[in-house]
């Protein structure tokens, strides 16, 4: 169920369609894709395959391979406008390795794909050192990769970053238990926008004449830095709480943000978020602020300071703050799993 925008005109405020990215045709994509795909049938191995987080393919002889794909979008945009690219190569791990880690898998290797117009050597390399960070963090080795040279395809000093992570189920889990109405949702703390909505945050910015070089409200940072925090890496910390405690199922908080990636991975149920009380970060509340959006519009395209979610029963909330405290991220009790499907806005 698509959240209230709160009685406002839809041509009256900068929701994400003015800024050209259409959330519902996205899911009218992936639909389509279903329809047409025929390949997955073909391997009795596919477990999982488009809609979700990630595929999943069992090896006839051995583990389960959990491989997730994806880009930055045009966070690019904004690195290419501050010539500061070290930040997009960790986001760009963040991004696959956080969905692979979902399905409770330790990611293994990562693939990335660089394209450019006309490619700058150097270039290259303070964005693959930034991919290897990130693969550090994540505890995967970059396998290797594509580097293409596009002449006309981009317009000089612009580049496209994507990448695909394979990792393998955990054999040593705590099984997870099945989603049940009345089931805590806790949030792990974000790291700042990570690499979603950026197409929304740019056309806002542009459109109130606010500069990346402009201070952001409440906070000691310029909007640019702001907007260049890399993406949070959740897979170490979670990797080891899904040893000591059962988990009945994790999103990842990306593009639609909460209200569209909770309803993935809660078997048909759906959540009650809020009441909203969990710290927003100061960019986040500032945006809010400046677009004219309330919570639900804006849970529809960020996170809210939410990077990844956890489904537990509530009598384990304690034991996974506890867990997770030696990370210092924060973490939120954001709702609680309902029987009715779709996200509702307490």
């Amino acid at each position: 169920m698509r959240p209230s925008s709160g009685g406002q005109r839809r041509d009256q405020s900068p929701h994400y369609d003015r800024a050209g990215v259409h959330i519902d045709a996205g899911s009218e994509a992936v639909s389509r894709y279903r329809r047409v795909m025929r390949s997955p049938a073909t391997r009795p191995e596919v477990l999982e395959g488009v809609g979700g987080f990630y595929g999943a393919f069992r090896l006839p002889e051995g583990p389960t391979l959990i491989a997730g794909t994806d880009g930055v979008g045009t966070k690019v945009l904004v690195a290419a406008a501050l010539n500061q690219w070290s930040g997009v190569g960790v986001d760009l791990v963040a991004m696959s390795v956080n969905d692979v880690l979902t399905a409770g898998a330790e990611p293994l290797f990562f693939l990335d794909y660089l394209a450019t117009g006309a490619l700058d050597p150097a270039w290259a390399e303070v964005v693959v050192a930034g991919v290897d960070r990130g693969c550090l963090l994540a505890g995967c080795a970059l396998l290797g990769g594509e580097t293409a040279e596009m002449p006309g395809a981009y317009a000089p000093g612009v580049a496209d970053l994507a990448g695909t992570a394979v990792g393998r189920l955990m054999p040593d889990r705590i099984p997870a238990p099945p989603v049940q109405a009345g089931m805590a949702i806790l949030g792990i703390a974000s790291s700042g926008f990570h690499a979603n909505g950026y197409s929304l945050l740019r056309h806002v910015l542009a459109e109130r004449g606010v500069s990346y070089a402009d201070p952001v409200p409440g906070d000691a940072r310029s909007w640019g830095e702001a907007l260049l925090e890399p993406t949070r890496i959740y897979v170490r910390p979670v990797l080891s709480l899904l040893r000591e405690c059962p988990v009945a199922a994790m999103a990842h908080i990306t593009g639609g943000g909460l209200t569209e990636n909770l309803p993935r991975v809660l078997g048909g149920r759906g959540a009650v978020l809020g009441p909203v009380d969990w710290p927003r970060p100061p960019e986040m509340a500032a945006f809010g602020e400046l677009a004219q959006l309330d919570a639900p519009e804006m849970g529809r395209v960020f996170n809210l300071g939410v990077g990844f979610a956890l489904v537990v029963a509530p009598e384990w909330e304690p034991a996974v703050r506890a867990h997770l405290a030696p990370a210092g991220w924060p973490v939120y009790r954001v709702g609680t799993v309902a029987d009715a499907p779709g996200v509702v806005w307490a």
